[in-house]
């Protein structure tokens, strides 16, 4: 089973995540699709692979009151994980690299192509979103 792991302060990062569930599902695998607030770090260390979305935050950062947290204590479980990480974003986009970085330092293997979108995620984004949940599901 596949972890889908997000937050989501406007709608955008969700119908991301959402997209991304679709093409683990299209690819026969199970997968769960949660909030952040519905899953605490230790149930999300369950998955052998985890799709992690975050919008970026004030200055190219994940957010900090529920996302920020999770991450941490999720951050040393990821060794031998394969992650993906994905995004929407107003300004810059450059936060999901600093992020990847963290992934490997904690041992985590990131088997697809960060994706970050910008604003709200159109048709074409979708596809992409999906097309990453395949490749997670295959890796």
């Amino acid at each position: 089973m596949i972890g889908v792991i997000y937050w989501s302060g406007t709608g955008n990062t969700q119908a991301m995540a959402e997209a991304i569930g679709k093409g683990i599902a299209d690819a026969g695998q199970e997968v769960v699709v949660k909030s952040v607030s519905e899953i605490s770090a230790d149930e999300a260390a369950a998955f052998d692979k985890l799709a992690l979305g975050c919008a970026d935050m004030g200055a190219e950062q994940l957010e900090e009151m529920e996302f920020q947290p999770f991450y941490e204590a999720l951050e040393p479980k990821l060794s031998g994980k394969k992650v993906i990480l994905f995004g929407s974003y107003g300004w810059g986009g450059t936060w999901l690299e600093e992020w990847a970085d963290h992934v490997r330092a904690a041992g985590g293997e990131i088997v697809a192509d960060n994706l970050p979108v910008f604003g709200a995620p159109d048709d074409a984004a979708l596809a992409d979103c999906e097309g990453c949940g395949k490749t997670l599901a295959g890796a």
